[in-house]
């Protein structure tokens, strides 16, 4: 048994490789050894074992080693873009201490090129902007060659290609998806795959008060929701032709929000629809707010909390 820590691919690898049945400890699912008084590695093994041996240990999937190859590339691209994304604000901030107003909606396409071209900054100011385009143009080239290397590896992957028909997702996006995501067979419903995507309102029930909260905020990292609340789509249908007939659906909502008492916002589904043409492991609304599950005796409750 493992807990799901920094470098535990090798320690799994490695126990499989001798014939061990390797099982994987979320980390999510133990953070309550952290409020106990003595925590040290005997008491975290000891009670992890206790928890395996009553069935009740939070487990984590194992990705095989070609699912962890393709997430790393997927995961080492995102990165790189982050960074370009930070360039590209410090060359914003740099202008903005010398007044220059930026009238062009894109910095960095053809007209703010030009822009750049001809300025006549001061020197410390004119070198810190070429030092930032000579780094995104590198970063530029990473970009591009890792994008091209996961299309390579997700070329046969029919799922992949399953997933840009659904408008609004593209081969980034649909490559995060299928990464992520792994074998998407290990997930008996969609409602359950939006729950481990951490798509599902925060679900507090007590007697007959029951109290939905926003979506967890771990799942904006990699899902693409939004950070704002902003207006709520109707469900909308899969495109036809997207997959085989008679896939597994996947769950879409809308939600409404009202004003509590005391000034805060509470949220409400009104609406739960299933879609049945789509591969079921697509989240597919039109915000990841508007996804809920639809109440069947499979949906795992303490999920949603």
């Amino acid at each position: 048994m493992l807990e799901a820590t920094y470098g535990w691919y090798w320690a799994a690898d490695a126990l499989q490789a001798g014939g061990a049945n390797v099982h994987l400890a979320h980390p999510l699912g133990v953070q309550m050894f952290q409020y106990r008084r003595v925590k040290n590695d005997v008491r975290d093994a000891s009670d992890l074992a206790d928890l395996l041996r009553m069935g009740r240990l939070p487990e984590a999937w194992i990705a095989p080693p070609a699912t962890r190859e393709l997430r790393e590339l997927v995961r080492h691209r995102a990165k790189l873009v982050g960074v370009r994304s930070g360039c590209k604000a410090e060359v914003h901030a740099v202008l903005a201490k010398c007044g220059i107003q930026v009238l062009m909606s894109d910095l960095f396409g053809v007209a703010g090129i030009e822009l750049l071209g001809r300025l006549q900054l001061p020197a410390p100011y004119a070198a810190q902007i070429a030092s930032l385009r000579r780094v995104m143009d590198d970063l530029d080239f990473e970009i591009d060659l890792f994008a091209g290397m996961v299309r390579g590896q997700l070329s046969a992957v029919p799922g992949y290609a399953a997933v840009q028909n659904i408008p609004g997702i593209g081969p980034t996006l649909a490559a995060v998806f299928v990464a992520e995501i792994g074998d998407v067979t290990r997930f008996a419903t969609a409602p359950k795959l939006t729950c481990w995507a951490g798509l599902t309102p925060k679900h507090h029930e007590s007697d007959t008060h029951v109290r939905r909260g926003r979506i967890p905020s771990r799942a904006h990292g990699w899902s693409g929701g939004p950070r704002s609340n902003r207006s709520r789509p109707s469900p909308r249908t899969a495109p036809s032709g997207c997959c085989a007939s008679g896939s597994p659906g996947v769950v879409a909502a809308t939600s409404a929000r009202s004003r509590r008492p005391d000034g805060s916002w509470s949220w409400s589904i009104e609406r739960c629809a299933t879609a049945t043409c789509a591969p079921p492991w697509i989240t597919r609304p039109g915000r990841s707010h508007d996804i809920t599950p639809d109440p069947s005796p499979g949906w795992c409750r303490s999920c949603m909390s």
